[in-house]
């Protein structure tokens, strides 16, 4: 057992976290968004054997000088690993390859996010939740350090400084590594600081660099352990089929000729799935193929898409709770000449490149686990729950992750895995096969908006915006669903960026039947971006002005997003000549508190056929931590969008998924990506979030170039190449 879950299993009983009543009221107080109070966890938290120097959760230092940092926040390819690095070297000025990192055990009171009070990865919000507390910690552990150095020579704190892992007194031209002041700082109980200075902006060394991340060269080299990768000895494969409709159960099986399959060791039938176990994958998938299984399959089994749209379209023509209100929008929609458009997204799949699995080893007193999860701790207590084990006997490994997108915010598979292992003598891997993965995801909500407006002089006057769709929230984290509201839903729509003097925003909440639903990448930003974004198109072609002009003028209040406007448009040639049949489409958001401009430019043939050209994205996140891994995910981000503007959608039929591999849920191809440009502005301003903004701006900027090129305006996604041919 690591010195970190030791550390969790002794602290886990005396440290409650946030009770419900706190986080009912930090979302009320919050308004809209929960604001828990972070108490940096000083001590000897993270660590008390001899020869480690532990100032707080997040760093051990060794009598040699090596640092350990452990990450809060879990590594899914957006290189959180390397900026939460970088943050808190850069307080505790540690030399930078004198650095090794470790993943945090489970426990909330420890790592738990600011912002929502669990340990969690997602909502583009670990850069932006833990900034002040890591630079606190890396802070908090130099004074300490120099404190313990000032002690050692018997002179001023204040006249010793840090460098480079040592302290430094320049007038005695002394000084020590943090490796020897290890021991003399444990004996000396030095207390941290309690607000302790933290570098100013001018004075960094490593923030704002391009270094290179931590994890390459593991992954390079095959050395790195994704989920999927963790073999402990004696493991058996695992894989399942659960019935293929929604909340169906087993009802029979004849698994003969699944265990005359050589490999195959055991099939375990469940009430709601059925597994074969085997010596390795092929054996395993081979038995599942081999099986008969006949199905019971419920109450939904006639469900259909169909269903799901006439559900949302009738629930949009009902009164919303209000989210913001400004002005009398009644009133100046009333006038005349309202301005009204509709606009829809379909459910869309995860689909990570690392599929999910879950490795456990569960015995009559313990319950071990091997994982890649973005919320441990939750994964931790209902693994817990599944083998009726206490807490302190469930170990959860956190791994790297191969692609979360919000599925791995669940914890459905951990659970799953659990109770395939209560039948299985020895660890256990369980791997979804891709078609089970698809078909049995928690899929991005359907979302329908509805909104209206007024216009005079060339602006918006009156705007309406009503919000329809699955409260994720509600299930996912109650506390966060207020008086109707659910704030993720509503999120970069009731604080639109623009100035509109009278406004409503609403929302109503509708469960599709039977289809589970949860966050995806981009989560509410994304619905009402696309609604929003395009709707403002719509109305600057109804005010005859340009689509850039036309936002600019109504941005006096966000001036960081409209210099990002403006020097996206510049980049992109905004204006200038394009071939026939090709346009140019712009979008902006105000999102995960980054300030984001894109350009999308777009190519459509006769037949309906998209090219995307080209994307010019200009952001200001502020701080930069990283402009590599900023650059990265927003051309991920992109690439993300784009895949579901020109493809993404999961079908229902009788109950069933319809899509099951990449042959019909398509992802966009290498020859299919454009040349994106992505731009970084300057900025003092505290950090913010970039791993979904690109998702989020990527399908209005290409439908919006897409009525630039064709004077077709598409109100739904996918991107229907049959409506653009026939308008064509």
């Amino acid at each position: 057992m690591s010195e970190a879950t030791r550390l969790q299993i002794a602290t886990r009983n005396k440290t409650r976290g946030p009770s419900r009543r706190a986080l009912l009221k930090a979302a009320v107080a919050g308004g809209g968004v929960l604001l828990l109070p972070f108490h940096m966890p000083f001590g000897k938290a993270a660590g008390t054997e001899a020869g480690i120097f532990a100032p707080n959760a997040f760093i051990r230092v060794n009598n040699q000088g090596k640092i350990t940092l452990i990450m809060p926040q879990v590594e899914m390819g957006q290189g959180v690993y390397t900026a939460v690095a970088m943050i808190l070297a850069e307080e505790l000025d540690a030399a930078f390859d004198n650095v090794t990192l470790e993943a945090a055990p489970p426990n909330d009171a420890l790592y738990g996010n600011p912002t929502f009070g669990i340990q969690v990865t997602g909502n583009s919000n670990s850069i932006r939740a833990f900034w002040t507390p890591l630079r606190k910690a890396g802070a908090g552990a130099r004074a300490m350090l120099v404190q313990t150095a000032a002690r050692t020579w018997n002179v001023d704190p204040a006249a010793c400084r840090t460098e480079n892992g040592q302290v430094l007194h320049d007038p005695s031209g002394r000084k020590l590594s943090y490796g020897a002041l290890v021991g003399p700082a444990a004996a000396m109980a030095a207390l941290p600081p309690k607000d302790p200075p933290l570098k100013a902006v001018a004075d960094f060394k490593l923030i704002g660099k391009p270094l290179k991340r931590l994890d390459t060269p593991d992954k390079v080299n095959g050395k790195v352990v994704f989920g999927i990768d963790a073999m402990p000895p004696g493991v058996k494969f695992a894989t399942l089929a659960a019935c293929p409709v929604f909340g169906g159960r087993v009802k029979n099986v004849d698994d003969s000729d699944a265990k005359a399959i050589s490999g195959v060791r055991q099939v375990v039938v469940l009430d709601d799935l059925v597994a074969v176990v085997g010596d390795h994958m092929w054996a395993a998938k081979q038995g599942l193929r081999a099986l008969h299984i006949v199905w019971s399959e419920g109450p939904n089994a006639e469900i259909s898409s169909a269903d799901v749209w006439e559900q949302i379209r009738t629930a949009s023509a009902k009164e919303g709770a209000v989210a913001n209100a400004k002005g009398d929008a009644a009133t100046a929609l009333s006038e005349g000449g309202a301005i009204e458009a509709a606009y829809e997204l379909p459910f869309l799949a995860h689909a990570t490149l690392e599929p999910l699995n879950c490795t456990v080893h569960l015995t009559a007193d313990a319950c071990e686990i091997w994982v890649g999860s973005q919320v441990l701790s939750r994964a931790q207590a209902i693994a817990a729950r599944a083998s009726g084990l206490p807490l302190d006997k469930v170990t959860v490994h956190n791994h790297l992750i191969g692609g979360g997108f919000g599925r791995r915010l669940e914890a459905d598979y951990v659970e799953t895995s659990v109770r395939i292992a209560k039948h299985v003598d020895g660890p256990v891997k369980v791997v979804w096969t891709r078609e089970e993965d698809i078909q049995h995801d928690i899929y991005r909500p359907v979302y329908r908006d509805r909104l209206s407006a007024t216009l005079s002089d060339g602006k918006i006057v009156g705007w309406k915006h009503r919000i329809t769709g699955s409260s994720v929230l509600a299930r996912w984290l109650p506390p966060a669903f207020q008086k109707g509201i659910d704030i993720d839903a509503i999120d970069s729509a009731a604080d639109i960026p623009y100035d509109i003097p009278h406004l409503r925003v609403e929302y109503v909440r509708d469960e599709p039947p039977a289809v589970p639903t949860g966050f995806w990448r981009g989560v509410g930003p994304n619905n009402n971006i696309f609604a929003i974004e395009s709707f403002i198109d719509e109305l600057a072609k109804k005010a005859g002005k340009d689509p850039v002009a036309f936002r600019r003028d109504m941005l006096g209040k966000s001036p960081r997003l409209a210099a990002a406007v403006d020097l996206a448009a510049s980049k992109a040639g905004w204006g200038s000549p394009l071939p026939a049949r090709t346009g140019r489409g712009i979008a902006a958001q105000t999102s995960f508190g980054s300030f984001i401009a894109t350009v999308a430019e777009v190519e459509v043939d006769e037949h309906g056929e998209i090219r995307v050209r080209r994307i010019v994205s200009a952001v200001d996140t502020g701080i930069i931590v990283n402009p590599d891994t900023v650059v990265a995910q927003l051309q991920g981000g992109l690439i993300f969008g784009m895949t579901a503007a020109l493809y993404g959608e999961i079908t229902i039929d009788k109950g069933r998924v319809q899509q099951s591999n990449f042959h019909d849920y398509r992802m966009l191809r290498i020859d299919q990506t454009p040349l994106i440009e992505v731009d970084l502005i300057k900025s003092g301003e505290a950090p913010g979030g970039i791993g979904e903004t690109g998702t989020t701006a990527a399908p209005p900027a290409i439908c919006n170039a897409i009525f630039a090129a064709t004077g077709v305006r598409l109100r739904r996604l996918p991107i229907d190449r049959g409506q653009l041919a026939i308008s064509l």
